[in-house]
């Protein structure tokens, strides 16, 4: 509404100009018609009551005096030329620059004897000022031409621009009180309607898709609002509809993945048992001397299966169900180092920049964090790879406690970054690919954060933050 007062009082203020310029210019010439008018009227007078013969020779001598008189009268200054252009007579005692008048223009005395009422008026600006200078020609009494009357005539805006100033300033005045009204009438219109959008906008900043989310119960007097209202409710419905069906189906979807692995995992050992079931089966003769050392192989092999199955249902069973914390108070710094006792590999270093960073964690847990990030670099790095390094360093930083663990192995591929912590299939030969998670889930029960650098064929970093809790 406002930007409407403005665009109508620009409007309406540009219209005025135009028109007020547009009523100047035709007062303007219609001034100088009715002057020219009554100027070759009191000419004719004179011509019809001289005693000189009406000739162009005596037009300097019919109006010697008479001129100054016209000029007086009419209040403009007068000038008389003859048929060839030549100043004959003028109001003007002299020209203010040349001794000599100038003679009218051969182009305006070509278009004075061209036109049909022997009339033209020459408009030029001087010094930004509109000069209007008509030109008509003077006959006697037997309609024959004697010279060309000059009349200069220079607009005068001065009482146009005056009401053109005040016209203006009413203009603004009115509109500026309208638009005093107009912003008191926005502001209580805005601060009642918005008065329920808010309360709309405050319930949809607080909508989530994880949370119980409540419906807005208010009757608004706008049949607008009223309809929004409704339709945020309903949303509120199918927002929660969609959660259930969500959360069932993330569900569904996690324990199929999981299945899956789980038969992945259970199907590797099955295939070799299976064959050597059938390869003994084959080749088994009773009065073999070396019976009993294949029954002994076979017995290994089979055993060794079967123990990898074990592992995976372990494995399946920690990630399912993760033991309680026993917290206490331990040296980060000492568990670490005892974790990496485990490990003979030579090129395993260890660092801290402390002797003692003392927190409150579980030391099985800790162990399990260390452990599995250094055999899963361990198993990044191929074995034919002649230099092997392996860096587990420890150090506190304001109230956290660091601990990364960097390798120089193959690195992670990109389309493998995004799902590495994901309780996904291994990119590794043998286990489940959920030590990851697991130690995941550790960390996060923590309030702590595990993340990683990789560049391929360079190796990763691993680097764990743990808060410090005394």
């Amino acid at each position: 509404m406002i930007i409407l007062i403005v665009i109508a009082s620009i409007l309406m203020a540009s219209i005025s100009i135009i028109q007020f310029k547009n009523e100047a210019k035709d007062y303007h010439q219609e001034r100088l018609d009715r002057k020219e008018f009554a100027i070759k009227e009191h000419i004719n007078y004179v011509l019809s009551t001289t005693t000189y013969p009406l000739t162009q020779d005596n037009l300097r001598l019919i109006f010697k005096d008479k001129i100054h008189e016209l000029s007086d009268i009419h209040n403009l200054e007068i000038n008389i030329y003859s048929l060839k252009g030549k100043l004959v007579k003028s109001s003007k005692a002299k020209f203010s620059v040349d001794k000599v008048a100038p003679p009218i223009p051969n182009y305006i005395l070509k278009l004075v004897q061209s036109s049909v009422d022997k009339r033209y008026v020459d408009i030029k600006n001087i010094d930004g000022v509109k000069n209007r200078s008509a030109y008509s020609q003077i006959k006697d009494d037997k309609f024959k031409p004697l010279g060309i009357l000059n009349i200069p005539y220079v607009e005068d805006d001065g009482f146009y621009e005056t009401e053109l100033r005040q016209f203006l300033l009413r203009l603004s005045q009115v509109y500026s009180f309208m638009l005093i009204i107009a912003f008191a009438l926005a502001y209580f219109l805005s601060s009642y309607i918005t008065k329920s959008l808010k309360t709309i906008s405050d319930k949809i900043n607080e909508t989530s898709l994880n949370q119980k989310n409540e419906k807005i119960v208010i009757e608004a007097n706008s049949k607008e609002i009223n309809s929004l209202i409704n339709a945020y409710n309903q949303m509120v419905d199918k927002l929660e509809e969609s959660a259930t069906m969500l959360a069932q189906s993330e569900r569904e979807q996690a324990w199929r993945e999981m299945a899956k692995q789980v038969a992945h995992e259970i199907k590797n050992p099955l295939t070799p048992m299976r064959l050597t079931v059938q390869s003994f089966q084959r080749k088994f003769d009773g009065n073999d001397p070396n019976l009993k050392q294949k029954l002994d192989d076979y017995s290994k092999t089979l055993i060794q299966q079967i123990d990898t199955m074990s592992a995976v249902a372990s494995a399946f069973s920690n990630f399912a169900s993760m033991p309680a914390q026993q917290n206490e108070n331990l040296n980060v710094v000492d568990v670490v180092e005892l974790a990496l006792d485990i490990f003979n590999e030579d090129f395993i270093v260890f660092e801290s920049n402390k002797k003692e960073i003392i927190s409150k964690l579980d030391r099985t847990q800790l162990i399990r964090i260390i452990t599995n990030l250094v055999k899963n670099a361990i198993q990044s790095i191929p074995e034919e790879q002649v230099e092997k390094q392996i860096l587990v360093s420890v150090k506190e930083m304001d109230d956290t406690v660091i601990i990364s663990v960097k390798d120089n192995g193959i690195g992670i591929e990109t389309e493998n970054i995004e799902h590495v912590f994901e309780p996904k299939f291994t990119t590794k030969t043998s286990g489940m690919g959920l030590g990851l998670g697991i130690i995941k889930n550790i960390i996060e029960n923590y309030k702590g954060t595990i993340t990683f650098e990789t560049e391929l064929g360079k190796g990763s970093t691993f680097i764990v933050s743990l808060p410090i809790v005394k």
